[in-house]
């Protein structure tokens, strides 16, 4: 074969190759690059929900954004959320998977059960648990009175508001998690299990040596996707408390939400919008960081 038919043949897969990225790379562009410097172009305006009105204002809003005491009790309410949600969701996850592990009919009956949860939509677990924590008829209130304790009003409880809505999370959004960790328990060779068995390893050693350094990337895995889906926290917050009790459980997606669609105030929230996302970058990479220094 000829030089200038291995360069044809070469060009010619490379054709392939980007007629094959051609779609992915589209709807990439069309649907994440072009909306992220679409909004960040927007940040920089005062630009009104409604209206004509957009007026060139600079990094006024980013200004406005580093003195709001508001944003920054929001930011503090969603830290907290994260911190109380994503450890416990990861740790419980893995519990689960360890007990519903294996072959069985009993086991895949309650792989299924709680893994169920994850399929509902955030307006019905949030009727669930508002029905189970409400202090007038809920679900609890019997057995308070049992005990000969008044129901406590939980969702409006300056303390308890944040657990509530975490206990909540936690029921909702551990499926997913536990069908990561099963998929990643599936994978460890039987063998490093039956040479544990012969040395009389205990499930403990068993668990710390051979287990958690097996599924270490799935534990990594788990924990970058909650910390993403935990700090983009509103659903629960919107409909179990609009925030409250006094701004306690008023978290920045909320805020954001509240500032564009009620305040109409669109480039304002845009700026919001590229410092959650900061946080979450942050986050994750030193989550990223952290797994990596562990590998080594």
């Amino acid at each position: 074969m000829t030089i200038t038919s291995q360069a044809a043949v070469r060009r010619r897969d490379a054709l392939t190759g980007y007629a094959f990225l051609a779609p992915f790379f589209i709807i990439y562009v069309t649907f994440l690059v072009y909306p992220f410097f679409k909004g960040l172009w927007i940040s920089l305006y005062d630009w009104e929900l409604a209206g004509d009105y957009r007026e060139f204002i600079g990094l006024l809003n980013y200004q406005d954004l580093w003195t709001d005491p508001v944003f920054w009790r929001t930011v503090g309410n969603t830290l907290l959320f994260v911190v109380m949600t994503v450890p416990a969701m990861t740790a419980l996850a893995l519990v689960l998977a360890l007990a519903v592990f294996g072959q069985g009919r009993f086991k895949g009956i309650l792989r299924s059960i709680f893994f169920m949860s994850s399929v509902f939509s955030v307006s019905v677990v949030t009727l669930i648990w508002s029905m189970v924590l409400s202090a007038d008829n809920g679900l609890l209130v019997p057995l308070f009175r049992m005990i000969g304790v008044s129901p406590i009003n939980s969702l409006g409880h300056p303390t308890l508001a944040m657990p509530s809505i975490v206990l909540t999370t936690l029921w909702w959004g551990v499926g997913l998690p536990m069908a990561l960790f099963l998929a990643a328990l599936s994978q460890i060779p039987s063998e490093l299990y039956e040479a544990a068995e012969l040395d009389h390893a205990g499930r403990f050693t068993v668990l710390r040596s051979i287990t958690l350094p097996s599924i270490r990337h799935t534990v990594l895995l788990v924990l970058v996707l909650q910390i993403v889906a935990q700090f983009q926290i509103f659903g629960q917050t919107h409909l179990m408390t609009q925030g409250g009790p006094a701004n306690r459980t008023r978290t920045i997606v909320q805020y954001i939400y509240e500032t564009s669609f009620r305040d109409w105030q669109v480039g304002y929230a845009t700026a919001m919008s590229f410092g959650l996302f900061v946080l979450m970058l942050g986050f994750t990479m030193l989550q990223l960081w952290l797994g990596r220094k562990g590998d080594e």
